[in-house]
């Protein structure tokens, strides 16, 4: 054989090897590894950040276009309901706003689940560190724990309404003080968790994968964006393809900053089950004088802040967000603000799908954000007047 064609051998092997499997990533920015796809497949380009061996012929890539603003849709077609609920506080106890976590997590009260239920809840947010779920960074899930966390899921799921329950992992974007994907964990290592935890629930369509609660101070937006449609991928590829995935932002998961922020790039991300139906954006808004949520008085109602988010949304295909954190302490001025928070959010169903108060579960009642229902099984006055008569 001559060297020109020990050369073309050497060539048409390298290419072989190159190859990506099926599903498999094969381009975006910043990537540097195959882009030939293995045949049968064409890399598609689904946005800026992410290409992916995809069975037949690539599409066209997403317009950077906005269509014009529309009015809010009166349904979705998949009937996702209006959502309101609470957030069960204690498998995240101790996770620092650095990703760091020492402790052990506290089960959340079983008994509030068909408390809240009896009143109309029909979501729960239920919390969890992720050192818990898999004490060794990209390593498996603790059977250990699993079997706490998921026997609270199951309590969540089997109460009267029959409700959804989001999976919220509540890190901040980081483990042990480092961002993912910016000089913390890999790519690689947060979508192996969920990868895990969307093959033990993929069956269930009424579990909906909160992939990180309040990601803030990132050193890149865009490497952020890319991280979430990693994930989203790696839901899919394990089975989960009913399930909804909620798209955290940027700056805390700020509802005022996401049409500004993270948001323009979160609307490309795309959902490998089709469509983007299935895909909610996740905010977060507090009351209080600096939005911290961590006093008693509330200054605002912000409703000019979900008005502008309604029409960032409404402006890019008409897309959803929820509500996962908002709350107040149980004074007059909390009462009020609520009140007209929520019942906005209402109003503007589906463009807003939900909300799930801060917070009840392992909260005692002292703590100045509590709706943990009192010792006599009475519920805290911001319950009552102000979510309650917001329920679905």
């Amino acid at each position: 054989m001559g060297l020109i064609q020990l050369s073309l051998v050497f060539v048409a092997a390298s290419v072989a090897l190159a190859q990506q499997p099926l599903y498999a990533q094969c381009g975006g920015v910043g990537w540097t590894g195959g882009s030939t796809c293995a045949s049968g497949s064409v890399c598609t380009a689904l946005n800026d950040y992410y290409s992916q061996c995809l069975p037949g012929t690539a599409p066209l890539p997403p317009s950077t276009t906005a269509p014009a603003p529309g009015p809010s849709p009166t349904s979705f077609p998949d009937g996702l309901p209006f959502l309101g609920g609470v957030n069960m506080a204690g498998y995240d106890f101790s996770v620092a706003t650095d990703g760091s976590f020492n402790g052990t997590g506290v089960n959340p009260p079983t008994g509030q689940f068909s408390h809240f239920a009896s009143q109309g809840v029909n979501i729960f947010r239920i919390r969890l560190a992720w050192q818990l779920m898999t004490p060794t960074l990209g390593g498996t899930i603790s059977s250990t724990f699993f079997s706490r966390y998921d026997a609270t899921v199951q309590t969540a799921l089997n109460s009267a309404t029959k409700p959804y329950v989001i999976l919220d992992l509540h890190n901040y974007a980081r483990w042990n003080g480092a961002i993912i994907s910016q000089g913390g964990p890999t790519d690689a290592q947060y979508t192996s968790l969920w990868s895990q935890i969307a093959s033990r629930y993929k069956d269930n369509p009424k579990i909906i994968f909160g992939i990180m609660n309040e990601p803030h101070d990132l050193q890149s937006v865009s490497t952020w964006a890319n991280s979430v449609q990693l994930v989203v991928n790696a839901i899919r590829s394990a089975g989960a393809i009913s399930q909804y995935i909620l798209l955290p932002g940027s700056s805390w998961s700020s509802a005022q900053a996401l049409p500004t922020e993270a948001g323009p790039l979160l609307v490309k991300v795309t959902d490998p089950a089709g469509g983007t139906d299935k895909l909610i954006f996740d905010v977060h808004k507090y009351l209080d004088s600096d939005n911290s949520g961590t006093h008693p008085d509330c200054t605002t109602s912000n409703v000019d802040v979900f008005r502008t988010l309604a029409t960032f949304l409404k402006a890019n295909g008409n897309r959803r967000a929820i509500l996962s954190e908002t709350g107040g302490g149980n004074t007059q001025s909390c009462i009020d603000n609520v009140k007209t928070q929520l019942a906005f959010i209402k109003e503007n169903y589906p463009t807003f799908a939900g909300f799930t108060m801060w917070s009840a579960g392992a909260f005692d009642t002292t703590y100045v954000l509590t709706l943990t229902p009192k010792a006599d099984g009475t519920d805290q006055p911001l319950w009552v007047q102000a979510v309650k008569p917001n329920l679905p």
